[in-house]
């Protein structure tokens, strides 16, 4: 018997749905098998996707830089030791001029930051049918023996989850570095008299604590909404006739990968400035 095409909106729903995994409400633990079990399943689910793809990344990352730095050459540089260089002068370039402290934490974190996330926001270029299309030409089918039941979201930054958590790692450092250079007293100070003075402590403490909360929230829903919004496009696209895919799918991609770069160039130098607020003595 053949597989019904699922609704557009149920593409849509489903291609928007991590694989979850997580506490069942009859207290056992699996994969829920749609979005209602992925609600149920509360705020310690596990977005498995999300995790497996930025670590595997990471690594990728990792791996590539290390393999560079072993084979470095001065006299006959590889095309990787190359683009190595290039990418860690771009980085270094940018922290000179926008970082004012000093710390010998800020460069790797700005280079880990800028690839980690250029290679999240890459996944966005993957089809979206890509993990459906290969279980069923394979004969493994996850959830059932319909391919559209299978759930996998190749981009991490789509993912509120793993922006947030990118952020608030920042807010973290931003946290620790403000205490370290100004002292417990100098920090919040900073939040209470600024910038009315000890007689508007409420309002100033108000207004700075506003502004230090927007902080990782800004980072995180800036990354999440331009991608999200791109891979919502590559979805709708993908519900068009096979020629008109590559039609608009190709421009798109093209553009995208500006957007991909772009977001993850903003990302790294907000938390250099971030971290450059943080580092000043006041």
């Amino acid at each position: 018997m053949g597989v019904e095409s699922p609704s557009a909106a149920s593409y849509i729903k489903h291609h928007l749905q991590n694989l979850t995994f997580g506490q069942h409400p009859d207290g056992t633990w699996g994969f829920a098998h749609s979005a209602k079990e992925a609600a149920e399943m509360g705020f310690w689910a596990i977005h498995v996707d999300t995790l497996a793809v930025s670590i595997a990344l990471g690594l990728l990352f990792l791996w590539l830089f290390r393999k560079a730095a072993k084979k470095a050459s001065a006299e006959t540089p590889s095309g990787l030791q190359n683009f190595v260089e290039m990418i860690v002068e771009f980085v270094d370039t940018n922290i000179k001029e926008s970082f004012h402290g000093k710390s010998k934490m800020v460069a790797p974190l700005s280079l880990t930051i800028f690839v980690w996330i250029f290679l999240l926001n890459l996944m966005d270029l993957v089809p979206v049918d890509f993990l459906p299309a290969t279980a069923q030409f394979i004969g493994v089918h996850l959830f059932g023996a319909d391919p559209h039941h299978v759930y996998f979201k190749f981009v991490p930054t789509t993912d509120l989850n793993a922006t947030l958590g990118l952020s608030l790692s920042v807010f973290v450092l931003i946290i620790f570095y403000s205490i370290k250079i100004k002292g417990v007293s100098g920090f919040v100070g900073e939040l209470t008299l600024q910038p009315f003075g000890k007689w508007m402590i409420p309002f100033n403490l108000l207004l700075e604590g506003v502004g230090l909360l927007a902080k990782p929230v800004s980072l995180a829903l800036r990354l999440f909404g331009n991608l999200y919004a791109g891979e919502l496009i590559f979805i709708l696209i993908a519900l068009l006739p096979f020629g008109l895919q590559w039609l608009l799918s190709v421009p798109w991609a093209i553009f995208h990968i500006l957007v991909i770069v772009l977001q993850a160039f903003i990302f790294m130098m907000l938390t250099i400035v971030y971290l450059s607020m943080a580092h000043e003595d006041h």
